[in-house]
């Protein structure tokens, strides 16, 4: 597939350092709106960062689940974060190190991330409970439960750990499956984080001539519909849904990590 000339590369870099410079403003006055106005202000900032990169968004209509869900998706790139504060503005509960990263990093601070250390197994518990408040509070809380990158292929195991907070809170779990497409239409794996940094990708990404993202929203998973379930058995089912999708059409569903990663696991 023929990539973008140069120019045209650096034409796009152009108006994403002038977007950046506009939602850089806007990001310092977040806190002092309401929260239904913070969060209409998130998505319009998510649509506008993947009009900005030439990303089309192309889902079903957002399901009317009732605030206070627990979203879940499959994670292939510092894109995905754009997606979902377009689709549902939520609170994300994320690596310590996004904190750092300029305007992703502000932009879900101000959506009420919760930021952990992934290597420390002991702050499961209170993340749990950190869910579990804003989720009864009526505020959606989104995580990534692979914990890393794919390649967009197939799904990473899944973790079980935040599952938990469905089950305490009570509440039910809306599977965000995210497929990546390039110029025909051919899944793609340009745009994913695995196993590179944030400049080859975001250099990648301003190289295609478009790239559309696939949502698509499984039934919701209901824990409360089920009598002394667990994290492990809403785990597998959220991991069957991810997998009924994204394998439907992917090109290689062994190729998940690049190999050096594999070795890595």
């Amino acid at each position: 597939m023929k990539k973008n000339s140069i120019f045209i590369r650096l034409m796009r870099l152009f108006h994403l350092l002038y977007w950046l410079i506009g939602i850089g403003f806007r990001l310092h006055s977040l806190n002092r709106l309401a929260p239904n106005e913070r969060r209409n202000v998130l998505q319009q900032m998510g649509q506008s960062a993947l009009n900005v990169l030439h990303v089309e968004l192309e889902k079903p209509a957002t399901p009317n689940n009732p605030y206070g869900t627990l979203i879940v998706a499959n994670h292939i790139s510092w894109l995905d974060i754009f997606v979902l504060a377009a689709i549902y503005p939520a609170s994300f509960i994320a690596a310590k190190e996004l904190r750092n990263w300029f305007v992703i990093g502000k932009m879900i601070e101000n959506a009420g991330t919760v930021f952990i250390d992934r290597t420390n197994r002991k702050d499961i518990e209170p993340i749990n409970a950190a869910i579990v408040e804003r989720l009864q509070a009526g505020n959606d809380v989104c995580f990534f439960p692979e914990a890393r990158t794919s390649l967009g292929n197939a799904v990473l195991p899944l973790k079980a750990a935040l599952f938990q907070a469905a089950i305490n809170a009570p509440t039910n779990i809306q599977c965000v499956v995210l497929r990546y497409y390039d110029a025909e239409n051919k899944r793609t794996e340009q745009i994913s984080f695995s196993g590179t940094n944030f400049f080859i990708t975001l250099w990648r990404i301003l190289s295609q001539p478009k790239i559309k993202v696939r949502v698509d929203f499984p039934p919701l998973i209901e824990p409360t519909q089920q009598p002394n379930t667990d994290r492990f058995t809403l785990k597998d089912q959220a991991e069957a849904l991810f997998n009924q999708i994204v394998l439907s059409d992917s090109p290689n569903p062994k190729r998940v990590l690049l190999p050096e990663e594999e070795r890595s696991r």
